[in-house]
């Protein structure tokens, strides 16, 4: 009979491990959910407020993914993702769009390019060549646009341009859609 009892002890003490360990992950979880959404959210608001520091607060569509930063209730126009596959990887970039389809500028927002050349991506030299261009803009100089690529790293400029351009002619393209709301 003491044998059978020794058999189960294991059992059961697993078993309260494991129901201990679930009611501390649910009670954790409950009470960091709000603050990472803050801290999500504070954290979206920052890099909007790059390209459009005028804002004053913003509002997602969570079916597109698209942000329209906000300031007195107003809409300064959009912003959006969009991914382009440079030499060392998936470039994510954030457009900022005026309401007249002029681009604000666009940061980029994770990428995995070679650090010294196409790493210099994130360098404002390159960026702020994107601000105020049309769509028909966007292309490397090369090629009859007004992005000037980064030397050595024609691969990550022209990842980018390709990925903004292609981005933003979707964007239109659904916002045309739309009848141009949002």
């Amino acid at each position: 009979m003491s044998k059978k009892n020794n058999d189960f002890f294991p059992v059961i003490f697993l078993t309260l491990i494991v129901v201990v360990s679930v009611v501390a992950l649910t009670l954790t979880n409950g009470i960091t959910k709000d603050k990472i959404a803050i801290a999500k959210k504070e954290a979206i608001s920052e890099t909007l407020a790059t390209l459009f520091p005028e804002m004053e607060d913003f509002t997602l569509d969570e079916e597109s993914g698209q942000y329209t930063p906000l300031t007195g209730g107003e809409s300064l126009g959009h912003a959006f993702m969009a991914t382009a596959t440079g030499y060392g990887g998936t470039i994510d970039i954030l457009i900022g769009l005026e309401p007249n389809a002029t681009l604000r500028g666009i940061k980029i927002i994770s990428q995995q390019e070679t650090p010294g050349l196409g790493a210099k991506i994130i360098e404002g030299s390159f960026l702020s060549q994107f601000k105020g261009l049309s769509v028909n803009e966007v292309a490397l100089s090369r090629d009859g646009g007004k992005i000037d690529a980064i030397t050595g790293a024609t691969i990550s400029s022209s990842a980018v341009v390709k990925g903004v351009k292609e981005a933003i002619l979707k964007k239109l393209e659904t916002l045309n859609k739309e009848g141009g709301r949002g």
